[in-house]
């Protein structure tokens, strides 16, 4: 499979995995690192970025 730019970024750019529940949320790294994103789940401010695969 052939890997590109515009697809790696589609899938990993901006989204964030709450640690509580595992919701993914696509959102800026500021307003997570400022504590303004609640996930929309289960409501915690626990993020952390997605994981690439290999």
């Amino acid at each position: 499979m052939a890997k590109f730019k515009e697809a790696t970024e589609r899938l990993h750019k901006n989204v964030f995995v709450c640690k509580k529940c595992k919701t993914k949320q696509r959102t800026n790294m500021q307003k997570i690192l400022k504590g303004k994103v609640t996930c929309k789940k289960c409501g915690s401010k626990a993020f952390r970025a997605i994981k690439k695969a290999k």
